[in-house]
C-alpha cells in the first residue's frame, strides 16, 4: 500500500516518464484542467488556497480507505495551491492496481469524494 500526497505552488508540470507501481496491470490517471468559464463566466485563472496539514491528512485519509476498500495497490495526488490558468492542470490523481477495474473504482471514488 501506498499514499503519496503533493500540495504545489502553481499549475502542475507534466508528469515525468516512469516505471509503473511494482505489481500493477493497470495504472488510471486523471487531471483536472482550469475551464474558461466557472459559474458562467468566462475566467483567465483560479486561485486555491490550502491549509496543508489539515489538505495533506484529508486526501491521504480518503485515499487509505480507497486502497483498502478496492484493494489498489497506490494512490498519488497531486493538488495546486495558488494560481492556475485556463488550460493549465491543477489536480492530478493516479492509481495503481493489479487490475483496471479496481484502478477506475478507485479513482472515480476518490474524484466524488
Amino acid at each position: 500500500m501506498s499514499v503519496e500526497v503533493e500540495i504545489a505552488d502553481g499549475p502542475l508540470p507534466a508528469p515525468p516518464p516512469g516505471v509503473p507501481f511494482e505489481g500493477a496491470g493497470g495504472i488510471v490517471a486523471f487531471e483536472g484542467i482550469v475551464r474558461a468559464t466557472e459559474e458562467g463566466r468566462r475566467i483567465a485563472a483560479l486561485v486555491y488556497q490550502a491549509y496543508e496539514p489539515m489538505a495533506q491528512r484529508t486526501i491521504a485519509a480518503i485515499a487509505a480507505d480507497l486502497i483498502k476498500k478496492h484493494g489498489v495497490l497506490a494512490i498519488k495526488v497531486e493538488h495546486s495551491r495558488g494560481r492556475v490558468a485556463v488550460g493549465e492542470c491543477s489536480f492530478r490523481l493516479t492509481v495503481s492496481a493489479k487490475h483496471r477495474k479496481e484502478a477506475f473504482a478507485a479513482a472515480d471514488e476518490f474524484i466524488d469524494r
